[in-house]
């Protein structure tokens, strides 16, 4: 069984920056592949970034160059840095935990909102 825990969302201006955190429970939280998902009022879930357990990631074509996702095995902790940021880029983000093996972990989410 694994928790995820996100923090660090709230109201930010247009290209300011944000760093989300996500808290795992769990023994073997390096084995995990880490994402940041997030929805939009009125739209799907959609993947921002991933980071294998070996440090591999990789991004949403919308992101990159502005976001980095970050681990820390040590502390079971995934960070989302977010630079430059924009109102589209406003919208509940969620940590995600996949074994590939077994279903998928997600925290409840933790809301982003860049506005003036």
């Amino acid at each position: 069984q694994v928790q995820l825990v996100e923090s660090g969302g709230g109201l930010v201006q247009p290209g300011g920056s944000l760093r989300l955190s996500c808290e795992a429970s769990g023994r073997i939280f390096d084995m995990y592949l880490m994402g940041w998902y997030r929805q939009a009022p009125g739209k799907q879930r959609e993947l921002v970034a991933a980071i294998s357990p070996g440090g591999s990631t990789n991004y949403a074509d919308s992101v990159k160059g502005r976001f980095t996702i970050s681990r820390d095995d040590a502390k079971k902790t995934v960070y989302l840095q977010m630079n430059s940021l924009k109102p589209e880029d406003t919208a509940v983000y969620y940590c995600n935990a996949d074994s590939k093996v077994f279903a998928p972990y997600w925290g409840k989410g933790t809301l982003v909102t860049v506005s003036s």
